[in-house]
């Protein structure tokens, strides 16, 4: 939840640092383009365009020629404009014949092949048409006209939305001969042995035609501006992120070729190979883990460093497309939360003295009564979902109903009182006109109230009819108590503010969306052709997905099956063999999916084909870093928002404070006071002060012994700290236990312990002549670097106290346990040379009210959409184990492991033989997603409901969730000074205003 954020700012700070001089070069030499007028070029495409579109033909005699022109180009009558739209929908639906048909079976008798066929002749006549007009008609446009029919032609032909007329209809010609596609079917399956046949490519060539819709979006045209505009940057990390490609991807070759892991070493027995694992390695993914020591270090410099520089080109290609994207008018939202009053009420003459009386107590307004019912109403509602996902687990069903009862009497109270109060509450009361009774209606179709009754009516539905539906179920309805923490939406505005977010991004979202869309759509139906056909890569068992592993009783083999529907049968088939990655990408649906989860950059699948590596390689390269653009633009308008509220009650405080750093506390702020004053007298007399001055000195001076100090004081820290590394490695211990006379270990420790008790004492000693400790030994004791100090010899003592007494015994857990609080003093070295954990709690006050908000909408995101993967997927049979002696298909008379519905029937036919190995329970679904949250996904088999979350958070969960991880990572910068001259630039332009002001 926090720590990925902070491991993350060593490799952006390189890798941000060497694009900013990257970009300052590159500024330099745009000043010297903008002297040379040399700029014109980019534009020129778009105005020709425009002009393009703008030209009407004028034309006494009204040729052909003209009017094919107004008709397709200018679009100056009804019926062009309706061709325009049917061109477009005719896009659109083979486009989505070409999906659907991908799911067809072979023995199939449905008639929806043939006319998808058809629609497809139809389409590919309509567009040749099309194109062939438009090619004719196009030098009636003086622009075109005037460089000669066949050169203006020409000069049209290549422009970008030509060229997508023309793709829209070409592959089908090439793919109608026989002749030619047996040809080139041959030469590209001589390149790629398990390439698809000709008519497949062409036929997913039809996706080009969403294309079309660019004339609308200007979405792609903008690649062309990117590329030269940041030419100078690409050449040089693109580049450098080459030589690093190659290099670790030999080193890694030679270190990892003859790794007793079979697996790892068949991804790295040649140079070519060990590029597709590095590639991701790079991109910031490992998905193996089975390396070498030598390919540990490797790869630990590759995530530590490396993957920063790499990713430089990559975020290039998507920070220059939301560039562009800026340069369109956005969208102005008008806050409607100016009041800093929570909670407005109805005019007095609109309710009755009960009715606002009710309506203020639950809302906490009105009296200290009130703000304890607030308080306790927040806590039941952490109570409730804690609850709620802890019945999930084996065992603990009932565990505590009398609390859940409880809670949800006092719901049910808390509704009555707020559907009591609903005509003082100024949402439903909007004139006086409505009665209590309108009001009261239009309360109870609040999503609030909606959210309320589905929490509170199926427990009493439950217990009043025991063995009706809604009481077998319980199980399921239970997680509609989950809802209730969106009640907290009440006071903590988050989700509410989306609407806002799409209105003041709407825009750069219409653009980024259709560019992500596309590429989203175009990679997948690439990824289907190159893995439809994959029978070589293996993978684990899918039995969901068609094909899955049984006992024969002699060996363990893997059987291709078909899912019936009703009480989990499944039709066995007659042909044998493997589970492969053709198995997951059997049509252009289930590609899609696995495709949206290689955009978030995470790579769970890499037993790709040649052919489908190459496709991956371009994802990586390319489609990741605009695909990402909307989420990240959602999540940036969130933060916007936010972030105005709170800047807007700010300035709405009336108050004189010093105005400080971000984050600045107490201690920021005295320190700044004492900055320059002299240290106080001690109480026991000049003598002191001296030697309190020469410890102070020696300790945080800049001389030699000073140096030498801090030197010893860091190898002794990193000595103790390696001390416990090596201390774990069994070898090791059983080595110093076996050949050396006597106990190093504690005698370090022992040393290691006296330097630091000393050390500790002196700080102790000349903190009044320290001004970082504010001049006190008691501050110095009890902030940050004290604590530090202390803890790095506090176990040791406590240890030896214990052990004295016979509380423990050496080698024992417990000792372990202190053993390994020596790894602490690692922290002390912060002291020493700097800072950095103890600015954490700078860090977390600087983003105190924008995570307010967004820790609540990124809790919502998390807890919902994990009850949603737990309710589709805790009895999906990519994830049942059973016990070897149960079979996994049985006969009529004896069910196998996955003859059955749910695994719970499993365990009642085979009692504790069979188990759930994912989504068992919510907590441990609650950790799964976390993981997912992080865009890791370490499971991918889901069902099709389950896959539908799994798109929801590729498209926008994880962009949400990471918004409050991205604001402890901004302010984090901040508080430890990255960022100062936009805090320098802020500063000056509030000076300037409080200068107009005076």
């Amino acid at each position: 939840l926090i720590a990925v954020a902070f491991f993350g700012i060593p490799a952006s700070i390189i890798g941000s640092g060497f694009e900013d001089i990257i970009s300052r070069r590159k500024d330099e030499m745009m000043e010297i383009k903008q002297r040379s007028a040399a700029l014109d070029v980019l534009e020129e495409e778009d105005q020709r365009e425009e002009e393009e579109h703008a030209f009407v033909a004028h034309d006494e005699d009204a040729s052909l020629s003209s009017c094919l022109y107004n008709f397709l180009h200018a679009q100056t009558g009804f019926w062009s404009v309706f061709f325009e739209y049917y061109t477009l929908a005719l896009a659109v639906a083979s486009a989505l014949a070409y999906m659907l048909d991908t799911m067809k079976s072979k023995d199939s008798n449905s008639t929806l092949p043939a006319f998808f066929g058809q629609l497809e002749t139809v389409s590919a006549i309509v567009f040749t048409a099309e194109y062939g007009f438009k090619v004719y008609s196009i030098v009636e446009n003086p622009m075109y006209g005037g460089k000669g029919d066949f050169m203006g032609r020409l000069a049209y032909m290549k422009n970008f939305s030509s060229l997508v007329d023309l793709v829209s209809f070409l592959p089908f010609w090439i793919g109608y001969s026989p002749t030619l596609d047996g040809l080139l079917t041959g030469a590209i399956r001589f390149v790629f042995s398990s390439a698809p046949s000709l008519g497949s490519i062409t036929q997913c060539f039809r996706l080009l035609r969403l294309l079309k819709f660019e004339r609308y979006t200007k979405a792609f045209t903008t690649f062309d501006d990117i590329i030269r505009e940041n030419i100078d940057v690409l050449a040089v990390t693109g580049f450098t992120a080459t030589i690093m490609w190659i290099f670790f991807s030999s080193v890694l070759y030679f270190t990892e070729r003859d790794n007793p892991d079979a697996e790892t070493a068949s991804y790295y027995s040649t140079v070519p190979r060990s590029m597709w694992v590095t590639l991701l390695n790079l991109s910031g993914e490992s998905p193996l883990s089975n390396y070498s020591t030598a390919g540990k270090v490797v790869t630990a410099m590759i995530g530590l460093v490396a993957s920063g520089l790499f990713g430089i080109p990559i975020g290039v290609l998507g920070g220059g497309f939301e560039e562009l994207a800026d340069e369109e008018e956005e969208g102005e939202v008008e806050d409607e939360d100016e009041s800093d009053d929570q909670y407005e009420g109805a005019d007095d003459d609109k309710c009755k003295p009960f009715e606002k009386s009710c309506y203020q107590f639950v809302n906490g307004v009105g009296s200290k009564a009130a703000g304890i019912f607030g308080l306790v109403t927040y806590t039941l509602i952490v109570a409730s979902v804690a609850l709620g996902i802890v019945q999930t687990c084996a065992g603990y069903e009932s565990f505590m109903q009398e609390v859940d009862a409880m809670i949800v009497v006092f719901f049910s109270v808390e509704y009555m009182l707020r559907l009591i109060g609903a005509p003082a509450d100024a949402t439903f009361a909007t004139n006086a006109s409505l009665g209590g009774l309108k009001a009261r209606f239009r309360f109870m179709c609040s999503l609030f109230s909606l959210i309320d009754l589905l929490a509170i009516v199926p427990f009493f539905y439950a217990n009043a009819f025991p063995g009706s539906w809604i009481d077998r179920n319980d199980e399921y309805l239970r997680m509609l108590r989950l809802f209730r923490l969106l009640k907290l939406e009440k006071y903590f505005p988050s989700l509410t503010l989306i609407d806002d977010v799409f209105r003041l991004k709407k825009q750069k979202l219409i653009k980024t969306i259709f560019a992500a869309g596309t590429l989203w759509i175009f990679f997948a139906s690439l990824l289907f052709l190159a893995e439809s056909e994959d029978t070589s890569n293996g993978i684990d068992p899918v039995p969901l997905y068609g094909c899955s592993a049984y006992d024969d009783g002699a060996n363990v083999r893997k059987k291709r099956f078909f899912l019936g529907i009703g009480q989990g049968k499944k039709k066995l088939a007659s042909n044998e063999m493997d589970c492969t990655m053709s198995d997951r990408f059997t049509n252009f649906f289930d590609s899609f999916v696995y495709t949206g989860i290689h955009l978030t950059g995470d790579y769970p699948l890499i037993e790709y084909n040649t052919l489908g590596r190459i496709i991956n390689f371009f994802i990586v390269v390319a489609a990741v870093g605009v695909v990402s653009i909307p989420a990240g633009l959602i999540a940036s308008g969130f933060s916007e928002l936010v972030e105005g509220r709170v800047a807007r009650k700010k300035s709405l405080c009336k108050t004189t404070a010093k105005r400080g750093n971000a984050g600045d506390d107490w201690y920021e702020l005295r320190l700044a006071e004492l900055q320059g004053q002299d240290p106080p007298k001690s109480r026991f007399g000049p003598t002191c002060d001296d030697l309190q001055y020469v410890v102070h000195n020696f300790l945080n001076g800049d001389s030699g012994a000073s140096l030498a100090f801090r030197w010893i004081m860091t190898t002794v820290t990193c000595g103790n700290v390696l001390v416990v590394v090596m201390e774990s490695i069994p070898e090791v211990a059983r080595y110093l236990d076996r050949e050396i006379p006597f106990d190093v270990i504690g005698t370090f420790e022992m040393s290691s312990v006296a330097f630091f008790t000393v050390e500790y004492v002196l700080r102790l000693f000349s903190a009044p002549k320290n001004v970082q400790a504010l001049f006190s030994s008691w501050t110095y004791a009890t902030t940050f670097f004290g604590l530090v100090d202390l803890i790095s010899i506090l176990p040791w003592f406590v240890y030896m106290y214990l052990r004295a007494f016979g509380h423990v015994v050496s080698g024992s857990e417990i000792a372990d346990v202190f053993s390994v609080l020596r790894v602490f003093r690692v922290l002390q070295i912060e002291g020493l040379w700097g800072v950095a954990f103890s600015k954490l709690d700078n860090v977390f006050r600087a983003s105190k009210e924008v995570l307010k908000a967004t820790a609540l909408m990124a809790m919502i995101v998390w807890v919902g959409c994990a009850a949603l993967f737990y309710i589709f997927e805790q009895n999906n049979p990519n994830f049942r184990e059973c016990d070897p002696t149960v079979p996994l298909f049985g006969t009529e008379n004896t069910p196998g492991c996955y003859d059955f519905a749910s695994t719970a029937e499993c365990n009642e036919f085979y009692p504790g033989m069979c188990s759930q190995t994912a989504f068992s329970d919510l907590p441990s679904t609650l950790f799964l997603v976390a993981v997912f949250l992080q865009g890791e996904w370490g499971l991918t088999d889901f069902t099709w409901p389950g896959r539908l979350v799994c798109m929801f958070l590729c498209v926008a969960g994880i962009g949400l969730y990471a918004i409050p991880i991205g604001c402890l990572f901004d302010n984090f910068g901040a508080v430890i000074g990255m960022g100062n001259e936009e805090e320098e630039d802020e500063e000056d332009e509030d000076d300037s205003e409080k200068e107009k002001m005076d």
